[in-house]
């Protein structure tokens, strides 16, 4: 059995770790739980939510029994963290839907047979009584301290309104933690680096209300080398639902890979190890496609399996390598970031925005091989690979953009 924290830390995992040589001791035995929680904000999950996804398969392939909690009752409120307005409220059926959705994410990740759980939080928040809860578990919080975290005090001091109802989350989210402890002998909470005050307030609680010790760890804000948010795209969210992002655009996702970035995402987002993750990290020049190639390949054989992974490599050596080189495609120079709208018709691939319009509605509109969902979707210098974007109309007509 692997140690955790060390697997953790060289792959790149850990940003924050309360008390590590106490977590370290009680991570020595094999069988620890440790939880993460999602809320059902959507019907499926995306990129950003990888990272702690591939965490507790980690936690899993070291010996230990991840648990992922469907946020069914934190969703009603939703979470405040570094928000500028309230999130939508969401009615109960919506709710159910989102929980479905995601929770079919996870089968594809972690081993339900080897001792993970999902659960729902539902099955404990729904059940709550007001005053009890208040003097149970609200005489623990002060709302002093309360007032000092990022997630309320960043509302507060741009004089955004936080309802009473979101000043609430992180009581909610701390007692999870104390439920899980009691109902299930989780000690770990885990999640990424914005949730610290959350997660320091769930071991907190824990201790004063049941006197034992519990933990917590976060995973480092993920950004591309370029300072892009990890998982958003000109087209979007890059979402984890083959129904809503299909294998082959996924295996794209990841193919398009910044050069820099390469290393770290094979070791946050593959299985391979660590060695190997070095090698390739090292590749040379254009050698390093095919390290983007085998980091497309093995994160998309983790979400749909081996057989659509290879599928969309096959499909993207057939369409792009054999016939399509990049030296024989047109080439268009402009000042970027620049609309894509803007593009397509100075290139020719449309005759008017309201066709480029029409067609990025249709879903014909790709840059880097990823569909473009919005029609205000820009190319900027974070979407060059080797000097040049890729903008292309159906399957058949492409152009070259490069900063002018």
């Amino acid at each position: 059995m692997d140690d955790f924290i060390d697997c953790a830390r060289e792959r790149g995992f850990i940003h924050q770790i309360t008390d590590e040589d106490a977590l370290r001791a009680r991570l020595a035995t094999p069988g620890a739980s440790a939880y993460v929680g999602f809320d059902c904000t959507a019907d499926s999950l995306h990129v950003g939510h990888l990272l702690s996804i591939m965490l507790l398969r980690l936690f899993q392939r070291c010996g230990h029994k991840p648990v992922a909690l469907l946020g069914g009752g934190t969703t009603k409120i939703g979470d405040p963290s570094f928000r500028d307005e309230a999130r939508p409220l969401l009615d109960d059926a919506a709710i159910a839907r989102n929980k479905t959705g995601i929770g079919r994410t996870f089968d594809a990740f972690l081993d339900f047979q080897g001792g993970a759980r999902m659960l729902d939080n539902a099955e404990w928040l729904d059940q709550l009584a007001y005053i009890p809860f208040l003097r149970d578990v609200g005489r623990h919080f002060s709302v002093n301290r309360m007032l000092t975290m990022d997630s309320v005090k960043l509302r507060l001091d741009r004089d955004q309104p936080l309802s009473f109802l979101e000043f609430n989350y992180m009581l909610l989210q701390s007692y999870d933690f104390l439920e899980l402890r009691r109902r299930h002998d989780v000690i770990l909470q885990m999640g990424g680096s914005d949730q610290w005050g959350n997660i320091v307030m769930g071991v907190e609680l824990v201790r004063r209300a049941d006197q034992h010790q519990a933990f917590g760890l976060t995973t480092p804000l993920l950004t591309t080398a370029s300072g892009a948010k990890m998982g958003k795209t000109a087209a979007g969210a890059v979402w984890l639902n083959p129904d809503r992002l299909s294998p082959y655009d996924y295996w794209q996702f990841w193919r398009n890979t910044e050069d820099a970035d390469v290393g770290r995402f094979l070791g946050l987002f593959t299985d391979l190890p660590m060695p190997e993750v070095a090698r390739l990290a090292a590749l040379p020049g254009a050698e390093r496609n095919e390290a983007k190639k085998i980091l497309a390949t093995e994160a998309t054989a983790l979400l749909h399996g081996r057989a659509a992974a290879e599928a969309a490599a096959a499909t993207a050596t057939a369409v792009f390598e054999a016939g399509e080189a990049a030296e024989t495609l047109p080439t268009l120079s402009a000042a970027l970031p620049a609309a894509v709208l803007d593009l397509l018709a100075e290139a020719g691939l449309v005759a008017s925005k309201a066709e480029g319009r029409r067609m990025i509605r249709q879903g014909g509109v790709r840059l880097n091989d990823v569909a473009v969902a919005e029609e205000t979707a820009l190319v900027t210098t974070a979407d060059l690979r080797e000097g040049a974007a890729k903008l292309s109309l159906g399957r058949k007509r492409h152009v070259l953009v490069r900063q002018g």
